[in-house]
């Protein structure tokens, strides 16, 4: 496990953590919400692109510097942030305290619109940005530039294996206890999407009956409408068994420790990464026993003699900037069909809107 210290007089400024990929999430909370944390306790991750303030318009900075950045498609601006910054669970910040004028926020908290917001309390130095605001997961970033990441002597969590994903305490309901969709959600399919628009060039999708059609049904068929010449897509991962015959396109989890794409032995062609939870869920969805009951109820059995819980009163939809957001950062957004595809979808929807 790791420490963070203060590059300028030593002061940790972590707990020890643990390093784990960045979520797929970590942009995309629901807005006018709160949210919990976005990491797990004891762990941080890294974003090696550029991210935060300044910014600047995209018609000031081109295409060729834009793709510098990793955007790829014209965007209303571009991030010329800090690369490699470090987010961790507030929770696990030390010796860091708020610095006063630096706290500005939307009305719930501070989103860090001016930078750094914690300074160093050993030297006073800015060192991180908090945000807890409403419609963003609460995180604190570290500046790469400002810390420096020491060994605590403490031995990591062995990482889990692929097979281990399978468990129930792995999965991500898509349904929140207020019968909302869960935002985690919402943002994994907005970003498997963009992924699957990219490999499949724009063409629509077969979705494999079960799960995956009656929880993506409604978003993949607005961004690739039903015609003529579908792809075939399968749900694969640990522990599946082999689809047959062999799909298009396969949907996969997403190592949580590592962020690769799982891929099935000797096996090359598309596939489409996936939040592990939100697959995890897809995969092995549990069932409700069909069978009486006698005595203590079995869980996973509902009793029709208390409110059921509450649904959502809409069809699962992508989160409506996760969608675009990947779809800029993907090389294969230059292809002339994609291009146009963009195009037209921005035209049509207003860019950013939500097409739910």
């Amino acid at each position: 496990m790791d420490v963070f210290v203060c590059a300028g007089c030593g002061t940790e400024l972590t707990a020890p953590v643990s390093r784990v990929a960045l979520p797929v999430h970590t942009y995309y909370g629901a807005w006018e919400q709160l949210h919990p944390p976005l990491m797990e306790p004891a762990t941080y991750a890294v974003d090696p692109r550029p991210t935060g303030p300044p910014w600047r318009p995209w018609k000031d900075v081109g295409a060729e510097l834009a793709a510098r950045q990793g955007v790829f498609a014209p965007v209303y601006s571009v991030s010329f942030g800090a690369r490699n910054r470090i987010v961790i669970a507030p929770g696990d910040s030390r010796s860091m305290t708020l610095i006063p004028g630096k706290c500005e926020g939307y009305c719930r908290g501070v989103d860090g619109r001016a930078g750094p917001n914690l300074a160093c309390e050993g030297c006073g130095q800015a060192v991180a940005t908090r945000l807890d605001d409403c419609g963003m997961w609460q995180m604190v970033w570290l500046e790469p530039d400002t810390v420096v990441r020491r060994s605590s002597g403490l031995p990591a969590v062995p990482p889990p294996g692929w097979d281990e994903l399978g468990r129930p305490e792995h999965r991500v309901p898509p349904v929140e206890p207020d019968g909302s969709w869960s935002p985690r959600w919402e943002a994994a399919v907005g970003v498997a999407l963009a992924h699957l628009v990219a490999v499949t060039g724009d063409r629509p999708v077969d979705l494999p009956a079960g799960p995956v059609a009656e929880l993506l049904g409604h978003a993949v068929g607005l961004r690739l409408p039903a015609a003529p010449g579908a792809r075939s897509l399968a749900l694969a991962g640990p522990g599946l068994p082999p689809p047959r015959p062999r799909p298009d396109v396969l949907l996969v989890p997403r190592h949580p420790l590592t962020g690769a794409s799982w891929c099935p032995p000797g096996v090359e062609g598309a596939v489409v990464p996936l939040d592990s939870g939100v697959w995890a869920y897809l995969a092995h969805p549990g069932e409700t026993s069909p069978m009486p009951a006698t005595g203590s109820l079995p869980e996973g059995v509902l009793r029709d003699d208390y409110p059921l819980p509450r649904r959502p009163w809409r069809p699962l939809a992508a989160h409506y900037h996760s969608f675009d957001d990947t779809l800029v950062r993907l090389p294969a957004v230059n292809a002339p069909r994609l291009r146009r595809y963009r195009d037209e979808y921005r035209q049509t929807y207003g860019g950013d809107a939500d097409l739910a």
